[in-house]
């Protein structure tokens, strides 16, 4: 009887679960039966602040619609409480899906347990979801090799393979609220570093750590400000050879302080990266003044959350290529990576004209 009682709470417990909706990778039988075909998605962007997020938000409305899905997207203006909010209000709405790019990596553990209460999956989008386990996908560009190439392209451009130096250079990082920053900022070090060590790289600043040179919320305001204290403190002088810069608006910054004191006319302006190929700066770099950016195809990568969120929402299998490098400190997300290209003032034309991105007109 014993035996047979332990069985009965057995069954009686899958039945349970069965009709909680509950399956095993924590998405709702809803998705696993398919009836979620057509329901709503949400989609939780951070900024409208950087044109990289609205088209980012375009491109998965666009894309989700096609494939006959409704859509909720919503911008957040860098304020935590606003995602918050939308989020909540999403699940409320009775959203099938969550994509969402977090403002704060590690603040939406709350609002993303009422998600699991309800079933409704979740993919974290370009920027890493910290500290819950209720994610189920993370679709992103390869973000160390985003860094690699800012500063390998440092190295290239001043000689450092050669033998050349020493050249100063500071450095800039993104939100430290903000997982892809550090992997951005690792990147880069993993190639500068030595040449730092061996003083072919001066930091007249003396600040290398990246508590040092995070930049809140990537404001280019505030790097422009960071900028001027560098420049008015320990280049009085010395000459700015090199930036890192981590993200376009942040060089558009480094660029205004610099130019505010003679670099672009009286002094030559030193190479300064940058990244997502914002328009600004890929004039920026036409006109001789940023050197670099790092581009990612944010087309691409709605197509990889939309066919991720699909496959949810039927039945399927999302498509990943990494399932080590993303541990949100709780658990580790599978990953679909897409790379990263470094564009400058040779390859722009090939790179984001010839492939649809930008019209010539519009680099004018």
């Amino acid at each position: 009887m014993r035996k047979l009682s332990a069985g009965l709470v057995a069954v009686g417990l899958v039945l349970s679960l069965a009709a909680c909706g509950q399956s095993a990778n924590g998405v709702g039988d809803g998705a696993a039966k398919g009836d979620a075909k057509g329901g709503l998605v949400g989609i939780a962007m951070p900024t409208k602040s950087s044109e990289r997020w609205i088209n980012d938000g375009n491109n998965m409305v666009k894309d989700f619609q096609a494939k006959g899905y409704k859509t909720d997207l919503q911008y957040g203006d860098n304020v935590v409480e606003n995602q918050v909010s939308q989020v909540e209000n999403m699940i409320t709405k009775g959203a099938k899906l969550l994509v969402i790019a977090a403002i704060d990596g590690s603040s939406l553990t709350n609002v993303l347990q009422k998600a699991a209460d309800a079933h409704i999956p979740v993919i974290s989008y370009d920027r890493l979801i910290r500290g819950t386990q209720n994610v189920d996908y993370y679709a992103t560009f390869d973000n160390f090799k985003v860094g690699v190439l800012q500063g390998g392209y440092i190295v290239d451009k001043l000689g450092l393979k050669d033998g050349k130096g020493p050249f100063n250079i500071e450095l800039f990082a993104g939100s430290p609220d903000d997982n892809n920053a550090t992997f951005f900022f690792n990147g880069a070090m993993s190639v500068l570093k030595p040449y730092i060590d061996s003083k072919k790289l001066v930091v007249q600043s003396g600040q290398t750590d990246f508590n040092q040179v995070a930049t809140l919320r990537w404001d280019g305001g505030v790097a422009q400000s960071r900028m001027d204290n560098l420049l008015s403190k320990a280049y009085t002088t010395a000459h700015v050879d090199a930036v890192l810069s981590p993200y376009d608006g942040i060089s558009i910054g480094i660029l205004s302080s610099l130019k505010g004191v003679g670099y672009g006319t009286a002094k030559s302006l030193p190479i300064v990266t940058g990244q997502d190929a914002e328009l600004a700066s890929v004039k920026s770099i036409i006109a001789g003044e940023q050197t670099e950016t790092v581009y990612k195809d944010t087309r691409q990568l709605s197509k990889v959350a939309v066919q991720m969120g699909d496959a949810l929402l039927t039945g399927g299998k999302p498509e990943v290529n990494d399932t080590t490098q993303y541990n949100n400190g709780v658990k580790t997300i599978p990953a679909q990576l897409l790379q990263p290209v470094s564009v400058d003032k040779d390859n722009y034309q090939k790179v984001l004209v010839d492939s649809g991105q930008y019209t010539a007109d519009q680099l004018k």
